[in-house]
């Protein structure tokens, strides 16, 4: 698996208003996502999935965004702000060898990891660190992309997840991606 990160000027691309026409951020995880609810989202990139995640948890949730590159943060906290979703988000730049989440401790609801997963080194680690975060019997929605991860290397993410105490419990269907939604045990 890579250990490749994607660099910061593709996140404009990433969050074009052209990804929506295949993937919709509401429809994918309005299942998951709740008024009220705290998230955490590992690298959100410039925002695609964090802005809508911000409208559905509403006034009274939040969105924790870990990030390693701050040009990423500083442009999703823009958008954010231009969306007047600001202060539903809270963004950390992290040094890549761990989440530093230690504030947020069985406090998280749902976790997202979107087209991140296959970019961290330690995998081990990333789901210790994520499964440390939820609340018992929360939800985390893996979905890697298909041009950059094998099925191979999926499923050995996923036997990583499981090994950490994660269940696979469904294969939700995203386009041109591997996906899987865990429950922490």
């Amino acid at each position: 698996m890579s250990n490749h990160v994607c660099p910061w000027w593709i996140g404009y691309l990433l969050a074009s208003p052209l990804r929506r026409l295949s993937q919709k951020p509401e429809e994918i995880l309005s299942h998951y996502v709740k008024e009220g609810m705290t998230v955490l989202e590992v690298g959100p990139g410039m925002g695609f999935f964090t802005l809508p995640m911000a409208r559905l948890v509403g006034s009274q949730g939040k969105i924790v965004c870990i990030e390693v590159q701050e040009q990423m943060i500083k442009s999703l906290v823009r958008r954010a702000s231009r969306a007047g979703l600001a202060d539903r988000i809270v963004t950390h730049v992290t040094s890549g060898d761990s989440l530093q989440v230690e504030d947020f401790v069985n406090r998280v609801d749902f976790a997202l990891l979107f087209a991140v997963v296959h970019e961290v080194s330690d995998q081990e680690k990333l789901f210790s660190e994520v499964y440390t975060t939820l609340k018992n019997g929360s939800l985390v929605l893996i979905s890697e992309p298909k041009g950059h991860v094998t099925i191979d290397d999926f499923n050995q993410t996923l036997k990583i997840a499981k090994q950490t105490g994660f269940e696979v419990i469904a294969s939700p269907k995203i386009k041109r991606n591997h996906n899987a939604l865990l429950k922490k045990k």
